[in-house]
């Protein structure tokens, strides 16, 4: 077997979750889930079905990232794979909502980071072998990263 390394930076603005899920209905629950949890964003969700027509579902109030999930969906081409793309909003506000959601199987990834996606092929389908999410660490927080970070989730409203 072959393994693919799919590469996406998408610039540090836009926000991805990147999960499995295993039912048509995926893609309209959770777009229901995003737009009632933080109705300002702007988003776009993308499904890849790995039976019956085998299309690429989505929905969205964005075309840019309407454009850029359904892209990624294709060249991943992983069955029961789904990406929600988000700006003016954060994974962390709906990410309970989402590893919830009846359909949804497991999440690879929640980042504003560069990622890449690592798949495979077999049996006429493609999966998902692992995410590299961002850069390694380059050492260890000193005491002012600490007040840093404290500050940042302050800033960010996550912390008094």
């Amino acid at each position: 077997m072959e393994i693919k390394a799919h590469y996406f930076d998408l610039g540090g603005e836009i926000n991805m979750i990147f999960g499995q899920s295993h039912f048509i209905k995926t893609v309209d629950d959770l777009a229901e889930i995003v737009g009632a949890s933080i109705p300002q964003s702007k988003y776009a969700i993308a499904f890849n079905e790995a039976s019956g027509d085998a299309l690429i579902r989505y929905q969205s109030n964005d075309e840019e990232l309407e454009k850029k999930a359904i892209e990624m969906m294709q060249t991943t081409a992983c069955g029961h794979t789904f990406i929600i793309l988000l700006k003016n909003a954060f994974p962390i506000q709906i990410m309970a909502k989402v590893k919830a959601c009846d359909e949804v199987a497991r999440i690879f990834c929640a980042t504003a980071n560069p990622v890449t996606i690592l798949t495979t092929e077999a049996n006429n389908g493609a999966g998902v072998i692992g995410v590299i999410d961002g850069v390694s660490p380059k050492g260890v927080e000193s005491d002012s990263d600490k007040i840093a970070r404290r500050d940042l989730l302050k800033r960010f409203g996550y912390k008094f």
